[in-house]
């Protein structure tokens, strides 16, 4: 069983750049062209929020054509670049949009794995927050046995990238890992936000981001930074289920020379020099 996990993918009209220089349609085009070619192919896709840049119809009709090319389910949660109902407009087939009245949470149930996954979003902010009734949510639907992902687009720690940081889960953190701390089966917390791979030990299980298929966040951890972007390449991750256990990859998007075997034509050694 393996899951792909997108994130962070911006999707504006097309010839509409963000900040000036970022052609986001473009970048989210060529992942789905790389993705579809991925050989084995993911069983599912998870796309972690902010998943168009300004919530409107005709982004969300992109991003619509573009994981139908894929093939596979694709499992969808907001961002604080997201508007909710407009994904639930865009989306009426997706009936775990449609499960309750406010936030978009829900728990799906895969071959080897659950995924819950948890709405961080505040309505026009950009920092997000999870609330007594997200958590009591959360509370109501894990289990002590299935081994799970919670897929959320806050990570619930402090990265060191302190723009991004003054703009994270700022409210309900703690209250999560205590809550989590009492299961041993969550595999993985799973984030966005941060446009780049982080990882940080969270209750009895490790929590993560993953790289944008677009622009990825200026790695500078001096205090006081303010946030920048670069174009560092873009990037995903694939969690796999691999003897008992969840692994994760992070891959990147983009044509680079090789693979080249490590041995040299007609030699049986590894590594071997040229002459």
């Amino acid at each position: 069983m393996m899951i792909c996990h997108l994130t962070d993918l911006h999707i504006r009209a097309p010839g509409s750049l963000a900040y000036g220089r970022i052609d986001t349609h473009e970048f989210f085009t060529s992942a789905i062209d790389a993705l579809v070619k991925l050989s084995p192919a993911p069983d599912a896709f998870l796309l972690t929020g902010d998943l168009t840049d300004y919530g409107r119809p005709e982004e969300y009709a992109a991003l619509a054509q573009g994981i139908a090319s894929l093939g596979r389910p694709a499992y969808l949660l907001p961002g604080n670049h997201d508007d909710r109902e407009a994904m639930r407009m865009a989306f009426p087939n997706h009936t775990y949009l449609h499960n309750q009245a406010e936030f978009l949470q829900y728990r799906i149930e895969l071959a080897s794995f659950a995924v819950v996954a948890l709405d961080t979003v505040v309505p026009g902010k950009p920092h997000g927050i999870l609330d007594a009734d997200r958590l009591s949510w959360l509370h109501d639907h894990l289990d002590h046995v299935t081994p799970t992902i919670i897929a959320m687009h806050h990570p619930p720690f402090v990265t060191g990238i302190e723009g991004m940081d003054q703009a994270g889960l700022l409210e309900g953190a703690t209250e999560l890992e205590t809550l989590l701390s009492a299961h041993h089966n969550i595999e993985r917390i799973v984030c966005g936000h941060l446009h780049r791979s982080i990882q940080a030990r969270f209750a009895n299980t490790f929590a993560s981001t993953c790289p944008s298929p677009a622009h990825q966040i200026a790695l500078n951890l001096e205090p006081g930074a303010a946030s920048a972007w670069n174009f560092e390449p873009p990037g995903y991750q694939l969690h796999a289920w691999r003897g008992g256990r969840l692994v994760t990859h992070t891959g990147v998007l983009g044509h680079f020379e090789g693979p080249y075997p490590f041995r040299n034509p007609g030699s049986t050694l590894l590594n071997e020099s040229p002459e």
